[in-house]
């Protein structure tokens, strides 16, 4: 080309490059800032290299890049997702004929980190959904904590699912939740007999106690009467998880987790579960083979610790 692109250039390259992903894939601010962010620590390291011209990136200066960011101790999940937006930039200039080789290696060049999510012990979980009755609010909404966190963990939901759910998406007869779960999904999950007993009373005799109550439809309400919000929920878990001595690393998903884990230690079926948590790709959808309600319910209530805690009372 007879062009030698400096360092400005190379910053106005990413911002072009931001823009294009943008208008073409519809990515997130949050999203547009961390991929900015991958791209300006691949920037400062090639001016660490005194490289400023971007034709003079090859696979060895990427090899050499990993090296610097395992040496600055990034997480191997931070290190690849690093490489891979490398990656689209760099298939992007050639793209757009600036560059005529992409030096970036198409598949990963080293693996990422296999981490264990965090669960619960069963005592964890009772220390947890007990917290709330120590708790500073009034008793209408430490009940509605209670149900809450009763069910997030009877059901292993995603705490947008338990966001979204709706008075009439309980039925206290099946025990089942019908929610809207990834790719607008719709499936039915189960509960057990500790999650029924407290989500009743909360519905029956709690929940009327609450501002505006009749204005919503929504199950769990914030003490104004709307939808209890998602970082509302997520907060609250984590708030009781102080109060329980747990720590502050417990989160909504860890209940979820702790929800698998507790089933599969119980003996429950490997795709029963998938199944029961909404899981649902392309790969596993190939591999697992349909679950009846009748499989799936049988598989919870001989597996899930809590299912048969409490005497049937409603």
């Amino acid at each position: 080309m007879g062009y030698e692109p400096t360092d400005k250039d190379m910053n106005s390259y990413i911002e072009a490059y931001l823009e294009h992903i943008v208008g073409y894939r519809g990515l997130s601010d949050a999203t547009v800032k961390t991929y900015l962010q991958d791209l300006q620590t691949f920037v400062k390291f090639l001016e660490m290299m005194e490289v400023g011209d971007l034709r003079n990136v090859d696979r060895r200066t990427v090899r050499g890049f990993l090296v610097f960011l395992v040496d600055k101790n990034y997480q191997r999940s931070s290190i690849s997702r690093k490489l891979s937006v490398l990656r689209g930039f760099y298939r992007w200039l050639v793209t757009e004929g600036v560059l005529s080789v992409d030096p970036v290696p198409r598949r990963s060049t080293m693996k990422k980190e296999v981490k264990l999510p965090r669960f619960l012990t069963n005592d964890e979980v009772v220390r947890l959904i007990d917290s709330p009755k120590s708790g500073i609010y009034s008793e209408t909404l430490r009940n509605r904590d209670v149900a809450l966190l009763e069910l997030l963990y009877a059901s292993g939901l995603r705490v947008s699912e338990v966001h979204g759910l709706n008075i009439g998406d309980v039925d206290f007869h099946s025990k089942t939740a019908k929610v809207i779960g990834k790719g607008d999904k719709e499936r039915l999950t189960l509960f057990g007999l500790a999650a029924k007993s407290s989500l009743h009373r909360y519905i029956i005799v709690d929940r009327p106690k609450i501002k505006d109550f009749d204005k919503s439809d929504s199950l769990f309400l914030s003490k104004q009467g709307s939808r209890l919000s998602i970082r509302s929920i997520q907060n609250l878990v984590k708030k009781y998880a102080r109060l329980a001595g747990l720590g502050n690393e417990v989160h909504t998903h860890t209940l979820r987790h702790s929800f698998a884990t507790h089933l599969i230690n119980g003996g429950a079926d490997l795709r029963i579960v998938q199944d029961l948590l909404g899981h649902s790709s392309p790969s596993t959808t190939q591999i697992y083979t349909h679950v009846t309600g009748v499989e799936a319910r049988k598989s919870y209530l001989d597996a899930h610790p809590m299912a048969k805690e409490l005497e049937e009372k409603i």
